[in-house]
């Protein structure tokens, strides 16, 4: 199994990116996936997760400005984010369990003020 993820960069407070993260080495279309992120000096936490039925979750602070889809034919998950702040700024990771976890590379997102 294995995640690539991209799409990380500098913007400005208020503005937008999307994260994206291609699998492989696995059925895409039947696993859940996820998004994470570690903060420098921080613990890394939970984001958004989406079902392979393409039902999601999001973190309380995510809701309404982040959103997780996913494109099983591109064997690939995206993370729209809108409205950051400079807290957001954070490296990105994309995440599967199967049987164990699975980690993408980390995709750095900084957000200035």
């Amino acid at each position: 199994v294995q995640l690539q993820a991209s799409g990380g960069g500098l913007v400005q407070a208020g503005g937008s990116l999307r994260l994206s993260c291609v699998a492989s080495g696995m059925i895409f279309s039947i696993r859940s996936m996820a998004w994470y992120r570690q903060a420098p000096g921080k613990q890394r936490e939970w984001v958004a997760g989406i079902t392979n039925n393409g039902g999601t979750n999001y973190a309380d602070s995510m809701k309404g400005r982040f959103t997780i889809s996913r494109d099983n034919a591109k064997n690939t998950v995206y993370l729209q984010m809108s409205s950051l702040q400079p807290e957001d700024t954070a490296v990105y990771y994309c995440y599967i369990f199967i049987r164990r976890e699975y980690w993408g590379q980390g995709t750095l997102v900084t957000v200035s003020s």
